[in-house]
């Protein structure tokens, strides 16, 4: 392969000379390249191939235990100046963190091969898409940047001669003496020595020690959202943390929704979302990243960058979501999952009778009855998103598709009800501002903790928080209002005096969703309440749904008890950001608290 790109040449060489691998490797992104590194990974006994009757070209993994998911703990914002990260990042001084990993790269490839992946997020050539280089020594990253991003030779095509790219420099952290057997999940098992580690202002990322997800597909939340939300911020437009799907209602005429909602709240599940309404259809444009600019239009268009979905696996059935369940029927890898008795996959809640043994994400024999989890609770798939059975026709259209309305949402047993239109746009940024989540296996903290997240970017925002909610609200001034998307607080959660889930969820989300379209055309009725507009009972379609009145009463109420509660810890939460807290953010805090008789 040619490269005429010679900085990223040069840059290449620099990296092999500290690494010291065996050799390098250019990936194309070709089948057959991609059918290689397979076999690589099976020759090292890390492919585990299933059952090609049941899921053809998929592959089972297992992970080190030390090695499960992301590790926020060790993953630092190292700007030029400390205050630019904020208060939710975890800070280094560039220069020592550059030493630092410097003395753990030397020599790290030995015995290995170290590949050189150029990628786009998004489609190539796209005025929203933007291009990253990845150097990994992992055949695992390789297969699962061919599934999620766009790789290869057409991508250093577009780079040109001397185009510009987001650096990626990988390692799993485990060298290999002359005759020393590797290992089938290599890593650093070692907490301390793992490090995802971002440089904002020169577009880098370096990561060290950890196999797993997006500690090392650096094209996901390192590119995709903690550096390209600088970018955005730099250049006016938002990446974001959010699923884009395409609603049609019975008229035909359709609309574009972005939504974010932190891991394990129902995300990937509504981008795929089977309505149970006659006449509507949702198609998906993407689960879990969002990038917008504004078109000719003075209209947000969205992108999905990636082309793939890297999904959680449990929890996810033909119930909850089963266009996912279809899409993941072949050329698909699985990560720490069961292996059953007849080489398939399973999980906890993918069907309702469990196997009755199988091999768990440890490789140990596994029966329900064992007393523990069969799948890891952040055990993944990685879907090309091609295979969607409802994947929208336009979904790689590099103009973007033009967004309607933004959902904000959580986890929320009380206080949040099911659905609220925001007054404006530096009203919706409040709300997104204090949506919060109980914590998940995904994330790291003390699971059911309730953790204020603002547009579901606490773990991926690239900079000071306060800057990127003011940036927010600079966005809302570069167009007239009337082009703007909606924005829309929302929560699936809602539990009863004792403790059931009030509102179906799943398919039946269509229902909120039908309510948010009819605003938007202006058909539907609303009450004005201090957190914004509500559904009035007869306006949420609620046809055929065995729901109580006294449900859906719960569900539509303003609880201005809760919401006083809420008051002093959003303030609290607020006052974290300092000086950088935007005047608008602390104006429409004292606004509600003075509707609501908390001041």
């Amino acid at each position: 392969m040619t490269i005429r790109h010679n900085r990223l040449r040069a840059w290449v060489e620099e990296i092999a000379r500290i690494c010291e691998p065996d050799r390098v490797h250019w990936c194309n992104g070709s089948r057959e390249e991609y059918a290689e590194m397979i076999g690589t990974l099976q020759a090292a006994g890390s492919a585990i191939p299933l059952n090609p009757a049941l899921r053809p070209n998929c592959y089972l993994f297992r992970s080190d235990p030390s090695d499960v998911a992301r590790v926020e703990e060790r993953t630092f914002i190292c700007s030029r100046h400390r205050d630019d990260a904020g208060p939710t990042n975890n800070w280094a001084d560039p220069e020592q963190m550059r030493r630092d990993m410097l003395a753990s790269y030397r020599g790290c490839m030995r015995g290995r091969t170290l590949y050189v992946i150029p990628y786009s997020m998004g489609p190539i050539g796209s005025p929203i898409a933007n291009i990253g280089v990845e150097i990994t020594d992992s055949p695992y990253v390789v297969v699962n940047m061919h599934i999620m991003t766009r790789v290869g030779s057409r991508v250093l095509d577009q780079l040109g001669e001397d185009g510009e790219f987001v650096r990626g420099w990988h390692s799993v952290g485990a060298p290999l003496s002359p005759g020393q057997p590797d290992s089938t999940w290599p890593c650093n098992p070692d907490l301390s020595k793992k490090y995802i580690t971002h440089f904002p202002e020169t577009r880098e990322i370096w990561s060290y020690g950890s196999g797993y997800g997006g500690n090392a597909l650096l094209g996901k939340k390192c590119h995709a959202l903690r550096i390209a939300s600088v970018q955005a911020r730099d250049e006016g437009w938002l990446a974001e943390h959010m699923l884009i799907l395409k609603v049609t209602p019975p008229s035909g005429r359709p609309h574009y929704i972005a939504a974010a909602f932190p891991s394990a709240c129902g995300k990937t599940n509504l981008a795929m979302l089977e309505p149970t309404l006659p006449g509507w259809k949702v198609e998906t444009i993407g689960d879990d990243i969002c990038w917008m600019k504004f078109g000719p239009d003075g209209r947000l268009h969205a992108i999905n960058p990636e082309t793939g979905f890297f999904g959680v696996a449990p929890g996810t059935s033909m119930r909850s979501n089963p266009n996912a369940m279809r899409t993941l029927r072949r050329d698909c890898i699985f990560t720490n999952c069961v292996l059953t008795p007849d080489n398939d996959v399973w999980w906890e809640d993918m069907t309702e009778t469990p196997p009755p043994r199988g091999i768990d994400w440890q490789g140990k024999e596994w029966t329900p009855d064992c007393g523990r989890k069969g799948a890891h609770p952040n055990a993944r798939f990685t879907a090309p998103a091609r295979l969607c059975p409802v994947i929208a026709p336009e979904w790689e259209d590099p103009a973007g598709v033009p967004i309607s309305a933004i959902l904000f949402g959580g986890r929320r047993g009380a206080v949040v009800p099911l659905v609220v239109e925001a007054r404006s746009w530096s009203h919706g940024v409040f709300l997104g501002s204090i949506m919060g989540s109980e914590m998940t296996a995904a994330a790291f903290g003390k699971v059911g903790t309730l953790r204020r997240d603002p547009m579901a970017m606490l773990p991926f925002c690239g900079y000071h928080i306060g800057d990127y909610l003011a940036h927010w609200l600079r966005i809302g001034t570069r167009t007239s209002a009337d082009r703007l998307p909606r924005l829309y607080f929302v929560n699936w959660f809602r539990r009863s005096a004792d403790n059931r889930f009030l509102w179906p969820g799943f398919g039946d989300n269509i229902r909120v969703l039908k309510w948010i379209v009819e605003r938007i055309e202006g058909r539907a009725n609303a009450t004005e309440t201090p957190i914004g507009r509500l559904p009035t009972p007869e306006s949420l379609d609620t046809s055929g749904l065995n729901l109580p009145a006294e449900d859906l009463h719960e569900l539509l109420r303003f609880d201005v008890d809760g919401w006083r509660g809420d008051i002093s810890d959003i303030e609290k939460f607020h006052a974290s950001f300092g000086d950088r807290r935007p005047a608008q953010l602390r104006e429409e805090l004292a606004m509600l608290a003075r509707e609501i008789g908390a001041l």
